[in-house]
């Protein structure tokens, strides 16, 4: 059945890849341009006139070190005006997903993170996405809280692809060694949540690519697949606050389990197979 779909943040790398598994949907893509979350109450009469069944909220303030600095526009972006276009969306029974991520957990537990974790954000990146979460169950309780890491995909900014460019560039990147996520494919990640959107499941779902590395592994892994002749120098945390003082902190092992959605038979591919897909993609 087709449905009319509002993905907000459709700009971006998760939300452009959501544009591309829902192509069989009647999509609204919405950028920036026509939905800035910092005029959250404008987007919210879009939301009202154009009625989806489902919005999907990819946009969001995602500069951790940004985040830091300005944390009013940080918890303003991330969960206050989530929960108000959560509610919104309620209002015109609309089914509402909000985009999260691993850094709402410290990276303590030493081992993947499942659904039912304790929650421990170390930085206000963090704290924002977490009261993003609990804002937009409240708003909304049905509402689909996905958590993902490290998200690669497409030509635009991210880990995978600016270690590309440093080593592009004849340099040899510098990258933290010991600490640890779950990598994701942007496509692999809009496929998932296309699949739990179509069983109508709602809660909170982990949602990354199979297996776990350090930023280090997957530094190396991305430019060994790209066939660049480059060396990455593998540096440690401590070594990187020492040089970075002001740098957020970051948690230090926060791979996702994906308990609820492999319980459901939803499954993504390993993160060196899907990584392997991205670098083949020819805007990559």
């Amino acid at each position: 059945m087709t449905v009319r779909v509002a993905v907000v943040g459709a700009g971006g790398q998760v939300g452009a890849a959501l544009v591309r598994a829902l192509a069989g949907h009647a999509v609204l893509a919405w950028t920036r341009a026509d939905f800035d979350l910092e005029d959250f109450r404008r987007g919210c009469d879009l939301i009202r006139a154009s009625r989806p069944q489902i919005v999907i909220l990819c946009a969001a303030l995602v500069d951790v070190q940004r985040a830091e600095r300005e944390s009013d526009l940080a918890f303003r972006v991330n969960a206050i005006a989530p929960a108000i276009i959560a509610r919104a969306s309620r209002e015109i029974s609309a089914r509402f997903v909000y985009i999260s991520t691993d850094y709402v957990f410290d990276g303590d537990g030493g081992a993947p993170y499942d659904e039912w974790a304790t929650t421990r954000p170390l930085s206000v990146y963090g704290r924002s996405k977490r009261a993003g979460e609990v804002e937009t169950l409240s708003a909304h309780p049905e509402s689909l809280v996905v958590r993902t890491s490290s998200v690669f995909g497409g030509p635009g900014r991210n880990f995978v692809n600016a270690i590309r460019q440093v080593a592009l560039s004849g340099r040899n990147p510098r990258v933290v060694a010991d600490e640890v996520s779950s990598p994701t494919y942007a496509d692999d990640l809009a496929n998932a949540i296309s699949a739990l959107l179509a069983a109508t499941l709602g809660g909170v779902f982990h949602l990354t690519n199979e297996g776990e590395c350090s930023r280090y592994e997957l530094a190396r892994a991305a430019i060994e697949l790209s066939g660049i002749a480059a060396n990455v120098d593998p540096i440690t945390t401590a070594q990187f606050r020492r040089e970075n003082p002001d740098s957020a902190p970051r948690p230090r092992h926060s791979a996702l389990a994906n308990l609820r959605a492999r319980a459901v038979g939803v499954t993504l591919p390993p993160w060196r197979d899907a990584l392997t897909r991205h670098l083949c993609t020819p805007a990559s």
